[in-house]
């Protein structure tokens, strides 16, 4: 089936000036032959027999006389307005064809753009310098819409370099231990023994990346989304267990504990939502110092509940705070290599988001941070605005 074609815009706009301006032009041409007809009846007020003595000394009566110069001059002005109506016409339309193509030409830019794109020319912007109208607004925001897209191309892929870095380094050392083990004839059971914990080690490592990459996935993949399991739950509980999950930690480290776990009823997954206290307490417990404190709050009020956990530490400007939800950094700082997968606040945030909350982090004076944690209470509308079904 063949396409159907169908007109641009630039001659949509052109045929619509061009209709205006000859419809413009035909009604002033219609009003002024009327207004010459009307004017040219002066006999309208003479008696009836009244002759008019013409130039060429023949007598003609005045009616008949004003009938002629009546059907001439209309006739006259009739072809020549026509006439110049035609050129006009012309002229305004061909005006107007060059005036919409000048007026689209940066659209025309914003296709070849779009075109061009690509990963290597992301960095190619419009750049338009015209007058500040509509089409100006446009340029603009497909620029900002280019800023976006290549922000999140280049975070995208720092995010698989150091999710490649932070795989490969545990796989390194399970290749190299088992490596040396068995180029080694004088290897006893001991020294295998030993490549057996620390291949064991680095598997436990490399095992809880790939999982929390499972979960960061997942939960960013509910963000914005009906949550694909909704059960009325309570941070409180979580809270508490990921509190104990970490008992042993804190006491080697001789943390002073805090708590205050209140009930704080929400509407969600369990799953991610044991996953975000979780993330929290262990990175309260991870970068704390020995005989620091931890203090971890829960409760609501009313239509909001809320979690909260703090923590001594190192100092962290409030500048680089933002940062710290990016996977694999911490302090605003590239963090691959180091403790832990470097994805728990960036799972927090998207687990905050697949469940309509938010998450606040504020840097401590003395070093540490507290973070807050708020999500709609169960007795709040659910989330995308759906009715909580409880399990």
């Amino acid at each position: 089936m063949s396409r159907r074609v169908r007109p641009t815009l630039r001659l949509r706009l052109t045929l619509l000036n061009g209709v205006l301006l000859v419809g413009a032009g035909a009604i002033l041409v219609l009003l002024a032959w009327l207004l010459v007809r009307d004017a040219l009846r002066p006999t309208d007020e003479l008696l009836p027999g009244t002759v008019v003595l013409l130039s060429d000394g023949r007598r003609m009566d005045a009616a008949e006389w004003q009938r002629q110069l009546v059907d001439s001059a209309s006739g006259e002005l009739l072809a020549k307005g026509l006439v110049a109506l035609l050129a006009i016409s012309v002229v305004g339309v061909a005006g107007a064809y060059a005036v919409a193509g000048r007026a689209l030409r940066p659209l025309h830019q914003v296709t070849a753009t779009a075109q061009r794109l690509g990963e290597a020319t992301l960095d190619q912007r419009i750049g338009y310098s015209g007058a500040d109208d509509e089409v100006a607004e446009l340029a603009k925001t497909f620029d900002a819409m280019l800023d976006r897209i290549a922000s999140a191309f280049e975070a995208q892929k720092r995010f698989v370099a150091n999710a490649s870095h932070e795989l490969r380094t545990p796989l390194a050392v399970m290749r190299t231990e088992i490596d040396v083990t068995l180029s080694d004839d004088d290897a006893d059971a001991a020294e295998y023994r030993r490549m057996a914990t620390v291949v064991r080690d680095a598997s436990e490592r490399a095992n809880g990346l790939v999982d929390a990459l499972l979960v960061l996935a997942r939960s960013e993949a509910q963000a914005g989304r009906q949550l694909g399991r909704r059960t009325e739950c309570d941070l409180s509980a979580g809270t508490a267990n990921a509190l104990s999950a970490m008992r042993r930690e804190v006491e080697r480290i001789g943390l002073r504990v805090q708590t205050s776990l209140e009930s704080a009823p929400v509407v969600g997954d369990p799953g991610l939502l044991d996953r975000l206290a979780g993330n929290l307490i262990e990175n309260a417990v991870r970068y704390n110092h020995l005989h620091g404190r931890l203090w971890v709050r829960t409760g609501t009020d009313g239509d909001r509940s809320w979690l909260v956990v703090g923590n001594t530490g190192f100092e962290v400007d409030q500048a680089d705070v933002p940062g710290l939800f990016e996977p694999f950094r911490r302090g605003g700082r590239e963090r691959t290599g180091a403790r832990g997968s470097g994805l728990g606040l960036s799972i927090v945030r998207a687990v905050c988001t697949a469940h309509g909350g938010t998450v606040r982090v504020i840097a401590q004076p003395g070093g540490g941070l507290e973070v807050t944690v708020t999500l709609p209470s169960a007795d709040a509308p659910a989330v995308n605005g759906s009715v909580p079904s409880h399990g």
